[in-house]
């Protein structure tokens, strides 16, 4: 680039602008001069403090929710299990009921009528409210576990980031491009796990990417596994978190051994740095 042109460009970067203050009255007009890349390192700044505030808020009302949730889950699971333990209850009364011989020593022997120890029809409407709060929190339970399934967590295989999520030098080209997933370096030949429940949806060759295993997995999350040695599943397989879907390798165009991991969520690439975590 000319001096001249380099010059200039620096020169608009330090050109201050005046922001006007104008306060009600008859008080001087105040005039505040701020250099244009400080004036734009500050709003960096705030829109990512805007940012990080509001995924802050999102999560706090995602912990009360389930919070909340697993209260009521447990005044639910309280209930029932007094529920059980008067049904249990009546049961032995019955049983010691049923055990005398003659209808006169059954009816000399009730002490629960009429003293109202139990209500049948009190215990029948408990005992259906119980089992819709089991059906519930069986319902609730299971979708969790699904969640649970389907978000992919934990390391597709053991090695170091080589190159991370987002805007990078291309380390064969040298342009600039965004990276849709990370790399992980690893000896040719290393298992490849796969990070979530899911179905085989491709296993092939893929260009650049050389052999490349996709797979679909529940709540609109997809992962892709390139670069591989050689891929050991099919499509239409079903796998488990943990199965081993390929062999790491070279293939396509690499630089060396490693893989190329991605996390698609609602079709769109997200950062697998997150996810690499063993908990969620």
């Amino acid at each position: 680039m000319p001096l001249y042109k380099l010059k200039k460009i620096v020169s608009k970067i330090l050109s201050p602008i005046t922001i006007m203050l104008i306060p009600h009255g008859k008080t001087k007009v105040l005039g505040i001069k701020i250099p244009i890349f400080l004036l734009a390192f500050f709003l960096f700044i705030w829109s990512g403090l805007s940012i990080y505030i509001f995924s802050l808020a999102v999560k706090t009302l995602d912990y009360y929710r389930m919070k909340h949730e697993v209260s009521y889950l447990k005044s639910q699971f309280n209930e029932l299990k007094h529920t059980i333990i008067a049904l249990k209850n009546s049961e032995e009364e019955f049983k010691r009921l049923f055990s005398f011989k003659s209808k006169k020593e059954i009816f000399e022997n009730i002490d629960f009528y009429p003293s109202g120890d139990i209500n049948l029809e009190d215990l029948k409407i408990k005992a259906d409210k119980a089992i819709n709060s089991v059906t519930e929190v069986k319902k609730f339970l299971l979708e969790q576990q699904d969640i649970y399934r389907s978000t992919p967590l934990g390391w597709p295989l053991k090695g170091n980031i080589t190159s991370f999520f987002g805007t990078r030098e291309h380390p064969k080209s040298g342009n600039e491009d965004f990276h849709t997933g990370i790399d992980i370096s690893a000896s040719a030949g290393t298992e490849v796990r796969a990070t979530a429940d899911g179905i085989v949806i491709f296993s092939g060759y893929s260009g650049q990417n050389g052999n490349v295993v996709m797979l679909r997995h529940g709540y609109g999350f997809t992962t892709v596994y390139a670069h591989n040695q050689k891929n050991l599943v099919t499509v239409g397989q079903r796998v488990k978190r943990g199965d081993v879907i390929a062999l790491s390798g070279n293939t396509g165009s690499t630089t060396g051994p490693h893989l190329h991991y991605e996390i698609w969520h609602n079709n769109k690439p997200i950062n697998p740095l997150a996810y690499l975590k063993e908990e969620m």
